[in-house]
Order: C-alpha cells, then sequence, then structure tokens
C-alpha cells in the first residue's frame, strides 16, 4: 500500500506517492490554497488518501538547524494533528535542507525557472517520503 509524502507551506503543499511495493516515489500534485487556509489543503490530502488507497502520510518537520522547533514546524504539527483526528496515521520526517537538495538537483539537470508551479515544493515531498523509506522500510 503506497505512503504519502507531504511537504507544508504557507501557501502550497507539494505531495509525492510511493508505490504498492514502497519502493519508488514519483512525484503527484502541488495542492495551492489561499495563505494560511490548512483545511482547503486537509481535505484534498484526504480526498487522495481515499482514492490512492494510502497506508499512511509522511510529513516534513521543518526544524531549525539547532534541532529547535520554530513557526514552520508547529505548523507542521497542527496539520499532523488535523490528519490524525481524520484517523490517518502520519509519521513526521525531519526536512532539513530537502528544499536546497531539491533546488540543487533541479539545477544540476538543467531546470532553469526554479519555482516554476511549484516543482520545489513537490520534489521536496518526494525527498522526503524517500528518506523515510529508506530508512523505515
Amino acid at each position: 500500500m503506497p505512503y504519502l509524502g507531504l511537504d507544508l507551506g504557507t501557501t502550497s503543499l507539494g505531495v509525492a506517492i510511493s508505490d504498492k511495493t514502497n519502493t519508488l516515489v514519483s512525484p503527484y500534485k502541488l495542492i495551492k490554497f489561499p495563505s494560511e487556509e490548512y483545511d482547503l489543503a486537509l481535505k484534498e490530502v484526504l480526498d487522495i488518501i481515499k482514492k490512492e488507497n494510502v497506508t499512511a502520510v509522511v510529513l516534513g518537520l521543518p526544524k531549525n538547524m539547532d534541532n529547535s522547533l520554530g513557526f514552520a514546524a508547529k505548523r507542521s504539527l497542527k496539520f499532523k494533528e488535523a490528519l490524525e483526528n481524520a484517523g490517518v496515521k502520519v509519521y513526521l520526517e525531519d526536512e532539513r535542507l530537502t528544499t536546497v537538495e531539491a533546488i540543487n538537483i533541479m539545477k544540476n539537470n538543467g531546470i532553469k525557472k526554479i519555482n516554476k508551479q511549484g516543482k520545489v515544493d513537490i520534489l521536496s515531498a518526494v525527498l522526503i517520503l524517500e528518506s523515510f523509506l529508506k530508512r523505515s522500510i
């Protein structure tokens, strides 16, 4: 059963999905929503979970470099709680430097318009899910 990887921002949510064997991860989509309207993002994620028969969600936790939790991490923790309240199994994955890694991957592959259509957010979701699956499954 597939897992979803999520990279939550203030106006967008990058989504990645694993295959049924949890060995391959693919970009899924970018969910756009008005600033901090996380209920809209939550509804769309729940629709994806149902449609794709997802087992669990891996949500990026953006810790500060000193391992503390700032505003962005607290936002992710609230989203985790909302998912769990809807009956979804959620794992947190340290996502420090995934955006930097995503940008570097895109630059190294000749992609010039780095954040065109939220590609960085989607690739970050892929990296979050891949990191979790390598370590956990």
